[in-house]
């Protein structure tokens, strides 16, 4: 661990205002000497949105966690590192992949995402009801029964809905693409777990992806 203090120390004594070229070169070389050296395992940073600033934590498997919630960064980066791995870095430009792709959706240029994701923060049936959830396409909504059905228990909806409210993966895993029957929108987020999200942020996201019909209600199939 002294490495990693030395190496995370080091970035301190460089601090720059956020933005500035010569932070963002000095971050990027610290974080490649972590990880020539074996030391970063966890890459996390800042991403902009519509919503505010996200958290964002990336891992050599793929993308690890979002959150909407700036004043729980402290407590997200402890379960990251308690979790998955205490080698945690900010380490901006691993996250260039991750920002470029969520700027492209939320501008209405990208419907899918080409990220990999790393499901280290999931287990077990909450995992099953994500994974099902990813495969969801752009505007494909279902409701929180058909994903317990999916996810192979079709009584477990409450646990599905569970699952969902916890996601560490929003946006990109489409927890927003889950509906109630009955055509209301459901929760999202802070209401069915620990992390932020919101209805409204629920309901814009539908509205980019052209998932609402004229009286602002879930186009769900069949209905």
């Amino acid at each position: 661990m002294g490495d990693m203090r030395e190496l995370e120390d080091a970035l301190r004594d460089t601090a720059l205002p956020r933005g500035d070229v010569g932070a963002d070169m000095a971050a990027g070389r610290f974080a490649a000497r972590a990880e020539d050296e074996g030391l970063l395992e966890v890459a996390y940073g800042a991403v902009e949105s519509p919503f505010g600033e996200l958290l964002a934590a990336v891992t050599p498997r793929g993308l690890l966690r979002l959150s909407y919630d700036p004043s729980r960064n402290d407590s997200v980066l402890e379960e990251i590192a308690a979790k998955v791995s205490p080698r945690v870095l900010e380490a901006p430009p691993k996250l260039d992949p991750v920002r470029r792709e969520l700027e492209e959706y939320f501008e209405g240029r990208r419907r899918d995402f080409d990220l990999k994701l790393d499901w280290g923060l999931t287990r077990g049936f909450f995992q099953k009801i994500l994974r099902a959830t990813a495969r969801l396409g752009f505007g494909e909504l279902a409701t929180y029964k058909q994903m317990a059905e999916a996810a192979g228990s079709p009584r477990a909806v409450r646990a599905a809905g569970n699952a969902l409210g916890s996601n560490p993966i929003p946006i990109v895993v489409p927890c927003h693409r889950i509906v109630r029957t009955g055509g209301k929108l459901g929760g999202y987020g802070g209401e069915l777990g620990p992390y932020i999200g919101g209805p409204g942020v629920k309901r814009h996201l539908l509205e980019l992806e052209g998932a609402l019909d004229e009286r602002g209600r879930p186009r769900l199939p069949g209905a």
